[in-house]
């Protein structure tokens, strides 16, 4: 199954009113350090603090009134899980959330506040998929999932569709798009808009050191998974294989895919937070990170990061902050 331009269009239709456009900023100071001119688009102002409503706002918008009624159960480290609280709840509809118990309270906190059950879990020994088609048989709820669903995947592709729109208005043709990759969901929707209005963009992927399967996958060939025994600081980017549907679009669509430390998250969410007056939670700043460490050179480049989510956790900041990661 593939996910066209117009899917995107359609969804951006939806949003229209709902998700926020955020803005595309330009800092001098990360202009001359990176030597290009490098654009921001930082989802941190996005609803629920993340790129995830977009998509799980076009996906439950189009439910039937019957699927409504009966509710939505999804699975999420956090951010999913916040964005599906929050347009489930825009929309009247009734949401459990299958979480792990090691999420940030932040997130398990925001995901209650936007009125949505949640039901822990330990994401080391239990199967969250598992789990949340039980409850959902259960009770005749709809599965929302993170990033294997066209709806999702079309939502967040209004991201990319604004990257470029917006970088057009201010007179910018992008040389390159650096994005997270998780699951794939964002990347998969924001490299079709990208490649599809600009098909000579370059897009790059950043993934966490260790749970960079979707890198591996692309040298292999065939979709690979995570070593059990991997840890990392990026809660939002766990995913343990790349998704069924996501990957044959980032395999068509992406230039390549670097993997970043944990000690180079924590520099770069310091350099975010110090220099460019952004707090941006872990996940959130591969990108960044993939740029500020040389990864993907963006010398004589015009490029664009994505910032895509500032839920982090208040303790972890402050680790963060005073060099401890």
């Amino acid at each position: 199954m593939t996910i066209s331009l117009a899917d995107i269009q359609a969804a951006a239709g939806r949003l229209k009113g709902q998700a926020v456009e955020t803005p595309l900023i330009e800092s001098p100071a990360l202009n001359a350090r990176l030597g290009g001119r490098i654009f921001l688009k930082p989802e941190t102002l996005q609803r629920a603090g993340a790129f995830k409503f977009r998509g799980a706002y076009n996906r439950l918008s189009q439910l039937g009134d019957e699927e409504k009624a009966r509710g939505v159960v999804a699975f999420s480290s956090g951010n999913h899980a916040q964005g599906v609280a929050l347009a489930a709840q825009l929309l009247g509809i009734p949401a459990l959330i299958v979480m792990p118990s090691d999420s940030p309270a932040i997130k398990v906190e925001n995901t209650r506040g936007y009125g949505a059950e949640v039901r822990l879990y330990d994401r080391f020994t239990e199967d969250r998929v598992a789990i949340a088609a039980e409850i959902a048989a259960q009770r005749g709820s709809t599965i929302v999932p993170p990033f294997d669903d066209p709806h999702i995947i079309a939502g967040q592709g209004t991201l990319g569709l604004e990257i470029v729109e917006q970088a057009a208005a201010r007179g910018a043709r992008l040389d390159t798009v650096i994005c997270c990759v998780g699951g794939g969901g964002l990347m998969a929707g924001t490299s079709t808009a990208v490649k599809a209005l600009s098909p000579d963009t370059a897009v790059w992927g950043a993934e966490p050191a260790g749970f960079d399967e979707t890198r591996r996958s692309l040298e292999s060939g065939r979709r690979e998974t995570v070593d059990p025994a991997a840890r990392s600081i990026c809660d939002a980017l766990l995913s343990p294989t790349p998704g069924e549907l996501t990957w044959p679009i980032n395999q068509k669509n992406l230039a390549g895919i670097v993997a970043v430390t944990d000690a180079e998250v924590a520099e770069a969410m310091r350099y975010a937070f110090a220099t460019l007056k952004l707090v941006v939670e872990p996940g959130g700043c591969v990108a960044l990170t993939a740029a500020l460490t040389g990864k993907v050179d963006l010398k004589g480049r015009t490029a664009a990061i994505v910032l895509s989510g500032g839920n982090v956790d208040p303790e972890l900041f402050a680790r963060v902050l005073r060099g401890e990661i």
